[in-house]
């Protein structure tokens, strides 16, 4: 399968759709992501970032961006950047989040995951991933780790 980095590289290189074409194709392999119409900005080994756009359909009572909204963007940035970044001889699964909510999403929101390159070369299954979201404004609306659980590939059957 190819890596998700050079898909996205190869698709943001077309001129004005290029991205979106990416996003929505992410989106139709997970697609419960579909749901805060993910724009990917950025996914390399180690980081990930994506915007969602504020729009009525991710809005709750009160006219921010929902909390499981914000959760499933940091989601998808985790994933791209968890495909982008690991091994060719390790799989991964998420295994548990840990997230804070700090200030109120009143504008699109940009979610970004990043990990450190020596993460991926341990021995230890428990891999946490930093994520947070962040207002046009710049302020952290949420931040927090998704723990994943990445082990070695089975070997193929002969």
């Amino acid at each position: 399968m190819p890596n998700v980095a050079d898909l996205y590289k190869k698709s943001s290189a077309i001129p004005i759709v290029g991205e979106r074409l990416f996003s929505l194709a992410f989106a139709q392999k997970a697609p419960y992501f579909w749901s805060i119409r993910p724009r990917f900005t950025v996914i390399e080994p180690n980081h990930a970032e994506l915007v969602i756009p504020k729009r009525r359909a991710v809005q709750n009572h009160i006219g921010t961006v929902h909390a499981i909204a914000l959760c499933n963007g940091l989601e998808a940035a985790m994933g791209a950047l968890a495909e982008a970044t690991i091994p060719s001889t390790k799989r991964w699964i998420p295994k548990g989040m840990d997230i804070r909510y700090t200030a109120k999403a009143t504008s699109d929101i940009t979610c970004i995951a990043e990990t450190d390159p020596e993460q991926w070369t341990g021995d230890d299954p428990d891999l946490p991933v930093r994520v947070r979201g962040v207002r046009k404004d710049g302020t952290v609306v949420i931040e927090g780790v998704i723990k994943l659980w990445v082990t070695e590939k089975p070997q193929a059957k002969a």
